[in-house]
């Protein structure tokens, strides 16, 4: 799927489990880039075209351990671990990315190094794609407006 996708699915999950956080902004950071970060194992991505993704591309493929639940729980066990604070968001953000892209024609093996692969009919880019991410956009305003007519 295409950054902008998954980031109106992160954000929609932002609203969802904000209310679970004691600090909203932390957590909506760490949630957004969260659910960026598995593809930077890609140089077509936004985040794998930076410098310092390089590194990764070079020693990784797309959709192999970095888009696998077992990578989520390793990293996710060691910021419970060491950086609790963003454990709960970091783990919301990369497992609805993960959960997303388990719908896409290119799928992805969520138990590595088991090589089954879970995968969709979504086409990353396409018509069915883009009527997605406009009905989670739609979503995000809904849950935005209930959110603002709450606090009123």
């Amino acid at each position: 799927m295409l950054v902008r996708t998954h980031l109106a699915i992160g954000l929609l999950v932002i609203l969802a489990f904000i209310s679970y956080s004691s600090h909203a902004i932390l957590f909506a950071c760490i949630v957004l880039f969260a659910t960026i970060l598995p593809d930077i194992d890609t140089p077509l991505s936004v985040i794998g075209r930076k410098k310092l993704s390089r590194l990764i591309n070079f020693f990784t493929k797309h959709r192999g351990f970095l888009h696998s639940f077992t990578f989520l729980l390793l990293i996710t066990i060691l910021f419970s671990l060491f950086i609790p604070q963003i454990a709960f968001a970091f783990f919301v953000g990369y497992s609805f990315h993960l959960f997303a892209d388990c719908f896409t024609v290119q799928g992805i093996a969520p138990f590595w190094p088991f090589k089954k692969k879970v995968s969709g009919k979504i086409e990353a880019g396409g018509h069915f794609e883009t009527s997605l991410f406009f009905f989670f956009l739609i979503l995000d305003v809904i849950f935005i407006g209930i959110k603002f007519a709450s606090l009123a």
